[in-house]
């Protein structure tokens, strides 16, 4: 794989039942075009039960779900503890600016597996399960009236391969022009 170590992998979650949080694993195996092995969210089409009512057959860009570690830490000093896959992630990460990244930017993560970035997760109502209150700490209006959310980034996986806590991040950004991160 090509460009320098950004950052690396800290756990691994997948469930397979829609259910809201994801048991952490020893590995997950990515499949290309699809999403995590096993996981219900895998799939060429939207898998998301909210999702799939409204356009059923609409492109998955939500395969694979990541999030910060350093999260964790903000929301534990605010009162919430969260930990892998507490919030529905099949990623943990740490030493990525997940939520700087562009739209379109690659992850190398280990040997093989690639996935392309999508979006900001816009997350429902159902993270208030996990910790009373911690909603409106992932998503808030910000003092210039624009909406926050911290909660993620959902991507597509290019290339597939087995993924493990530990494994090295390698970030590649898109040719061309920055493009922010907008809700997928």
């Amino acid at each position: 794989m090509t460009e320098s170590l950004s950052g690396h992998v800290v756990a691994v979650s997948r469930d397979d039942a829609h259910r809201f949080s994801k048991p952490t694993r020893d590995t997950i195996t990515l499949i290309a075009g699809l999403g995590v092995e096993g996981d219900a969210h895998a799939g060429v089409t939207v898998q998301h039960l909210s999702r799939v009512k409204r356009d059923p057959g609409a492109p998955n860009l939500r395969q694979v779900h990541l999030m910060h570690a350093e999260l964790f830490d903000d929301m534990a000093a605010r009162g919430h503890v969260v930990t892998p896959g507490a919030l529905g992630e099949n990623i943990t990460t740490a030493g990525v600016d997940l939520l700087g990244l562009a739209r379109g930017t690659r992850l190398e993560i280990g040997d093989e597996a690639v996935i392309e970035i999508t979006g900001l997760r816009n997350p429902c109502a159902q993270i208030n399960g996990a910790s009373d209150g911690l909603m409106k700490e992932l998503v808030y209006v910000d003092d210039a009236g624009e909406t926050v959310r911290l909660a993620g980034v959902m991507s597509v996986v290019l290339a597939g391969g087995t993924v493990r806590a530990g494994d090295g991040i390698r970030v590649i950004p898109p040719a061309g022009r920055h493009e922010p991160l907008q809700p997928v």
